[in-house]
């Protein structure tokens, strides 16, 4: 007698709800959460994690068992209890291939979470203009989070396309993440190298703009005669200053004549500055800190005893020649001091730049503002040769108009750049009047 047991082959899968898994992603760990916080959605970070629960699937099962004397061999009732048989050991085998399936989606989730937390990281790096893209970046973020709980639902019949898709969504976006950054790298070098460009063109513009104000400021005065004016710079920096256009041919002497008021008492600057190809201290003077005025040739220097500091107009005269290096230097018309020994035998090399206002690093440029002029320059020529005491004191008192035979003081031949102006000059005026 045959007698039929109802078994029954209970299947336990652990499926994860939408809810639970992405409250699984976004809170990974806190500290992931507290460097991706700027970046990812608030309500991506507000939602509630899920519980993972149980699903128990019961297939009802009818077996044969066999009873008491039940028939053996090749009989009916035991062909079909080799079939029940058979059929609970796949069931078994199908129950086991969805427990490695369900694990195996854990430890894919687990690696998606990684992959997410490094993508956010490398998100925060991006730059703090780029927000449009950042917000573009983040909605892909999210859509890439629901793709594992879509998927979810239908793990058991389909795991392998869900990874597939994880993994080309994941790729894709780093694609775009890289993409971006060198985009970024780009637009920094192509700033940098535009950068000289543009200081080119501001300094340009800032010439123009301040010629034009003084024009209009002093449109009305008229250099007559030419050597009627002066230079002013106003501010120490290292871009105001005035060049004066004729060049030197080489000197075996030279007579220096200017008028000069130098604004700040505590430091006076380089009144001008003489750089030739090869040599940049070819001849300089210069006052800087607490140190005495400087007359600098070919890198030797003089200590010249005068005081520029009490912000009145001085008129100065320094004269040298090779031969034996013999200086002069003379201050409202006295000679102040002389000595020798300054660049013996040494002749001025030619096709050099005069710069008035800042001392030259290198031929015509690489100012440096603490060493800058600040005050106002007139007068300024120079001689190849020594001139007579006499002719000196003539000059500083206003009663000649001698004009240096290698450098001139005239409005077409010197003329200003940063913002330094050409204004009247009404000291020697002032002296003919008394």
């Amino acid at each position: 007698m045959l007698a039929f047991l109802g078994a029954i082959i209970c299947i336990i899968a652990s499926v994860y709800p939408a809810a639970s898994h992405a409250g699984a992603l976004q809170g990974a760990d806190n500290g992931s959460n507290a460097a991706a916080s700027a970046l990812l959605p608030a309500t991506g970070a507000d939602k509630t994690m899920g519980q993972l629960f149980s699903r128990f699937l019961c297939t009802p099962l009818t077996v044969e068992c066999p009873a008491e004397g039940s028939p053996q061999g090749d009989s009916p009732a035991a062909a079909a209890a080799a079939a029940a048989s058979e059929e609970l050991f796949f069931l078994q085998s199908t129950a086991e291939q969805l427990r490695q399936t369900a694990q195996q989606q854990k430890e894919q989730i687990r690696t998606d979470q990684e992959t997410i937390r490094e993508l956010t990281t490398k998100l925060s790096q991006c730059e703090n203009g780029q927000d449009e893209a950042v917000r573009s970046l983040k909605d892909r973020i999210d859509k890439i989070e629901d793709v594992p709980t879509r998927m979810n639902a239908s793990s058991t019949s389909a795991p392998v396309p869900a990874q597939e898709t994880i993994h080309t969504k994941m790729e894709e976006l780093e694609g775009q993440i890289l993409s971006k950054l060198l985009a970024l790298e780009k637009e920094r070098t192509s700033i940098t190298s535009s950068h000289n460009q543009q200081q080119q063109n501001v300094e340009k513009e800032l010439d123009a703009l301040h010629n034009r104000v003084v024009g209009l400021e002093h449109e009305t005065t008229v250099f007559n005669p030419p050597e009627a004016f002066k230079v002013s710079i106003p501010v120490r920096n290292n871009y105001m200053y005035a060049r004066m256009k004729k060049s030197l041919p080489e000197l075996y002497a030279f007579t220096i004549s200017m008028w000069l008021k130098a604004k700040n008492s505590a430091e006076v600057g380089t009144p001008f500055s003489y750089s030739a190809p090869g040599q940049a201290n070819e001849l300089v003077l210069i006052v800087w800190g607490n140190n005495p005025m400087e007359l600098i040739i070919n890198d030797k220097v003089a200590h010249l005893p005068m005081n520029l500091k009490d912000g009145t107009w001085h008129h100065i005269c320094i004269t040298w020649i090779t031969r034996d290096g013999i200086w002069s230097v003379y201050l409202d018309g006295v000679e102040r001091g002389a000595s020798d020994n300054l660049a013996s035998w040494h002749s001025i090399k030619p096709h050099g730049v005069m710069i008035l206002g800042q001392e030259q690093d290198t031929l015509g440029g690489r100012f440096d503002a603490t060493q800058a002029f600040v005050g106002e320059i007139s007068q300024f020529n120079m001689w190849d040769h020594v001139l007579m005491p006499a002719e000196i004191v003539a000059l500083a008192n206003c009663t000649s108009r001698l004009q240096g035979n290698v450098a001139q003081w005239d409005e077409k031949l010197v003329e200003v750049h940063g913002g330094a102006a050409k204004l009247s000059f009404e000291i020697c005026k002032a002296k003919m009047k008394a």
